[in-house]
């Protein structure tokens, strides 16, 4: 039907919400749901890769130790070597003069036996089991007359771990015997530091660790954690275990023992579980790429359908309140119900306010110039002068460029300034003859007087300072508080000046009013004492805008008043 309105759709902002928290509470648990399959599946897959490494390391080490230990044995066949240590032995007992050859020979064969075989130490030991010679890269943690052991000499070779004050070493140790009588032995020895720990770590292809009396000797595994692998109570009872080492799991197996010496291979479960999470979720990441793009168009579309409309009505309301125009009506935006019906329900309140604010503004303009006709109306001479002032203060303040707002301000405060007055009595604001100085004690309190009504009424409050200090001066002779110059408000001063220029020239019981460029000349006399020298030259300047009938002020008289008193002086 072409007289339908077509109503425009709802928002689907909750159903957006929803769909999308639903795709991402999916993809959470099936991102939970593998990782801990993944995390069991790598800890199976640890344990079977270090179990494998074990077998491997074993066998490779075993082979690795009779290769040297055929190697050690060939070498303690050198017939020179053999014959040097016995001569150097003999002569020893002796004392014979060729003790220092000997022992040359057996320090110069060790060096030749030592470059052919590469290794890190071969050393020589007597029958006490006392260093006599060493060579090779790591000679200096075997110092001659160092004793490697005691007790009785080995009947064949032998595979252990010492310790020296260079580091341990892994020490294959075959006896040097001489027509069936051993006269000491050969040691081939393997450092076993970093590079070791790195050979190990090559092989089983995980980290390793070579721990010796609770503290870890050689490893691939950083600074922190080898020294807390160290102090574990697990590491040492030869089990396999799990163990949490710097807040990861790790999967610790025993891979060989030789002496004091454990050779361990380890490997962090937390580690290839992240690495097998992520090559799981690599299958993943096109659905999440999928279901994000999804709901980043169906997000994006939603923020172009609704935001633009509720961006538009944000800057007109912003509009609205910093030019203070809150009868401007918010249209539709046609996009939504719920858009429309805000916009209408806006429009509908801003009105109410609008119309509430006009009546108490109204109501309260109406009280205030009730105040001010009261007042005026208990002395006959001064009726009509709360508005006069009001009407000039408003001129001079117009000159002097105020704010609308600022002459609001002024408007009603020029209406107030006398309503102290209410606390003096009749007979003396009435009095048509001079006062005493009790009496002229009690008209100086209507500032004060005027002060504290307007405290008790909040609405009062931005027209209390002209109330209170509109008959201070300049020059600080002013009362009721003294104050001087700019510490005393600009408003105040205006209406200063505008009721000094009314009193003037305004008729009273006791005298008759003076002429406008009278009183214009009386208040230019009193600039910096009496009146702000500001405020008089803006009422100057403004009083020819007033009509004439409302000020009683003649531009041209007022010109010859002033020639007049130019030619007298």
């Amino acid at each position: 039907m072409s007289g339908t309105v077509r109503q425009p759709p709802r928002l689907v902002a909750r159903a957006l919400v929803a769909a999308f928290l639903t795709v991402a509470l999916i993809l959470l648990a099936v991102f939970v749901l593998v990782s801990v399959e993944v995390r069991k599946r790598a800890r199976l897959s640890a344990e079977e890769n270090l179990d494998a490494a074990q077998e491997t390391f074993a066998r490779m080490e075993q082979r690795r130790q009779q290769e040297l230990r055929m190697t050690v044995s060939t070498l303690a066949e050198n017939p020179t070597l053999k014959a040097a240590l016995d001569t150097w032995q003999l002569e020893r007992r002796v004392g014979g003069a060729v003790i220092g050859q000997a022992i040359s020979t057996v320090h110069n064969e060790v060096r030749k036996i030592a470059a052919n075989v590469g290794a890190d130490a071969l050393v020589v030991l007597d029958a006490r089991g006392a260093v006599i010679a060493s060579a090779g890269p790591h000679a200096a943690a075997f110092a001659p007359g160092t004793v490697m052991r005691t007790g009785e000499e080995p009947s064949g070779s032998q595979d252990t771990v010492v310790l020296t004050a260079g580091g341990p070493f892994r020490v294959v140790d075959v006896p040097l015997e001489l027509a069936d009588a051993t006269i000491g032995s050969l040691e081939l020895g393997t450092a076993l530091d970093a590079e070791y720990a790195r050979e190990m770590t090559a092989l089983a292809r995980a980290k390793s660790a070579i721990v010796i009396d609770n503290r870890v000797w050689a490893t691939t595994l950083s600074t922190e954690i080898a020294e807390e692998l160290g102090r574990h109570d697990r590491v040492a009872d030869g089990a396999s275990a799990i163990i949490d080492l710097g807040g990861e799991a790790w999967l610790v197996r025993h891979v060989n023992t030789v002496g004091p010496a454990t050779f361990l291979a380890l490997a962090s479960v937390d580690e290839a579980a992240a690495i097998a999470t992520a090559a799981a979720l690599k299958g993943l990441a096109w659905v999440a790429v999928v279901s994000v793009a999804l709901g980043a168009l169906g997000s994006l579309w939603l923020a172009r359908t609704l935001t633009r409309p509720i961006d538009h009505l944000s800057v007109l309301v912003s509009a609205m309140a910093s030019e203070r125009r809150f009868t401007m009506a918010l249209p539709r935006s046609g996009t939504s119900r719920e858009l429309d019906a805000l916009a209408v329900s806006f429009n509908t309140l801003m009105q109410s306010l609008a119309d509430a604010e006009a009546e108490t503004q109204a109501a309260y303009l109406g009280a205030i110039r009730a105040l001010a006709a009261a007042l005026d109306a208990r002395d006959p001479y001064t009726a009509g002068h709360s508005e006069r002032v009001s009407a000039l203060s408003v001129e001079i303040g117009r000159v002097m460029q105020l704010t609308p707002e600022e002459l609001d301000t002024l408007r009603l405060g020029a209406l107030l300034h006398d309503i102290g007055k209410i606390g003096v009595p009749d007979e003396i604001l009435r009095k048509p003859s001079s006062l005493t100085d009790q009496e002229y004690e009690l008209i100086r309190a209507h500032p004060v007087i005027g002060a504290r009504i307007l405290r008790s009424i909040p609405f009062l409050a931005p027209y209390l300072p002209i109330v209170e200090l509109h008959h201070e001066r300049p020059d600080g002779h002013g009362y009721p508080y003294g104050l001087s110059g700019d510490r005393i408000p600009r408003d105040a001063r205006i209406v200063h000046v505008a009721d000094a220029y009314d009193a003037i020239t305004s008729a009273r019981a006791y005298r008759s009013g003076r002429l406008p460029h009278e009183a214009i000349t009386e208040l230019q006399r009193l600039v910096g004492t009496a009146f702000d020298g500001a405020s008089v030259d803006a009422l100057v300047r403004a009083l020819p805008q007033l009509p004439a009938a409302a000020t009683g002020f003649d531009p041209g008289a007022f010109q010859w008043a002033l020639s007049e008193r130019r030619q007298a002086s």
